[in-house]
């Protein structure tokens, strides 16, 4: 697999269209393992766009100094969460890896030295999605982490340079939540199915805005947005995977938002493709 998995489409079409890319707003590890409207979002959407050679994947859960991509070729199922089912923890995404790929990442990236790391493997803001959408585990899957030292802009900047993996036919996704605040949670809201805070809305409602009119110098710039966008924004690491993605649409293509519903009071599950349909 690895010496030819980005060279050829898996899917049986020629078509020679970029691959969309996705920005999964992941929610609860439980999503893991739960049959839920959200699920089912990600595996519809997994049947819209062709099988992809390989998946990168930019997840919340992995911040570190410096940029780096997992370059082993079996990457290992993280855990990285306390205190739920045993079931959940036992699940396991035996998706290979792409040291190929992360290779190429390395070489297209010039505004960054990017890392190659044999010890992480996917964490629960990449398997708990990815998961949904190929059950199957037989696509290659590498994560990028996201760097706590570079600004927003830095990293949309650095983003761009994605841009080539698409033609190759690599499915990028942000995982994270554009809305993330955890420490506001209505823990007696949890069971419900769509409860927001009016500063969630108010925040959800003016980025999906902002997305619309491709306005991205204002998302970058989030923490000028008043009240409402500190609120859904307290710590960047959930929302610089959406930073990600709107990096490398091009002007062309159209979003698609799906899973658009705030939960528990301050997490919204919204989510969205970019593509040319």
């Amino acid at each position: 697999m690895e010496s030819n998995a980005l060279n050829t489409r898996t899917d049986s079409s020629n078509d020679p269209k970029k691959m969309p890319m996705l920005f999964l707003g992941h929610g609860s590890p439980m999503n893991a393992i739960e049959e839920n409207e959200f699920v089912d979002g990600w595996r519809n959407i997994a049947l819209e766009i062709p099988k992809p050679n390989a998946v990168l994947c930019i997840s919340a859960h992995w911040e570190t100094k410096g940029t780096f991509v997992t370059a082993m070729k079996k990457p290992k199922t993280i855990h990285d969460f306390g205190g739920f089912p045993k079931e959940l923890y036992d699940v396991q995404y035996p998706a290979p890896g792409s040291p190929q790929l992360a290779r190429e990442i390395k070489d297209d990236i010039q505004k960054a030295d990017i890392g190659l790391d044999e010890k992480w493997g996917l964490d629960h803001g990449c398997w708990s999605v990815v998961k949904h959408l190929y059950p199957a585990a037989d696509v290659p899957v590498v994560q990028m982490s996201l760097d706590y030292s570079r600004s927003p802009q830095d990293q949309y900047d650095m983003a761009k340079e994605l841009s080539s993996l698409r033609s190759r036919g690599v499915l990028i996704i942000g995982s994270g939540n554009m809305v993330h605040n955890l420490s506001l949670i209505a823990w007696d809201r949890l069971e419900a199915a769509e409860y927001g805070y009016d500063w969630a809305l108010e925040a959800g409602k003016k980025m999906k805005a902002f997305i619309s009119d491709g306005d991205h110098r204002s998302l970058i710039h989030y923490q000028s947005q008043g009240k409402e966008f500190q609120l859904a924004v307290p710590t960047p690491e959930h929302y610089l995977p959406m930073l990600y993605i709107l990096a490398l649409k091009e002007e062309e293509e159209k979003v698609s938002i799906f899973n658009d519903k705030t939960v528990a009071g301050s997490l919204a599950m919204t989510s969205f493709k970019i593509d040319k349909r």
